[in-house]
């Protein structure tokens, strides 16, 4: 089972998440990861919904890489299924 990097969709102001995606062999997987766990990772108390992307291609690989843990758990959430990184997961 290969987990891949796929797109990113943008940021999801209602939500407060930034939206993105992972390859499962030729399956998009849709992802998230809230906006809060991206300020806990650079230690800032909020980034400005504008420069979410840019923020997000910082931590992309951190990001990402809990986002495959998580799949590999079966860690999936909404409809249709998808994965949610939210700062707890980067806790230890």
């Amino acid at each position: 089972m290969t987990f891949a990097r796929g797109n990113i969709r943008g940021y999801d102001d209602d939500r407060m998440v930034l939206l993105f995606s992972m390859m499962d062999d030729g399956r998009e997987v849709p992802c998230a990861v809230s906006a809060s766990a991206m300020d806990e990772l650079e230690h800032v108390p909020r980034t400005p919904a504008a420069r979410r992307e840019e923020q997000f291609a910082r931590l992309r690989d951190r990001i990402e890489a809990c986002a495959s843990r998580k799949f590999q758990a079966r860690e999936f959430e909404g409809t249709p299924p998808g994965i949610i990184v939210r700062g707890i997961d980067f806790r230890s």
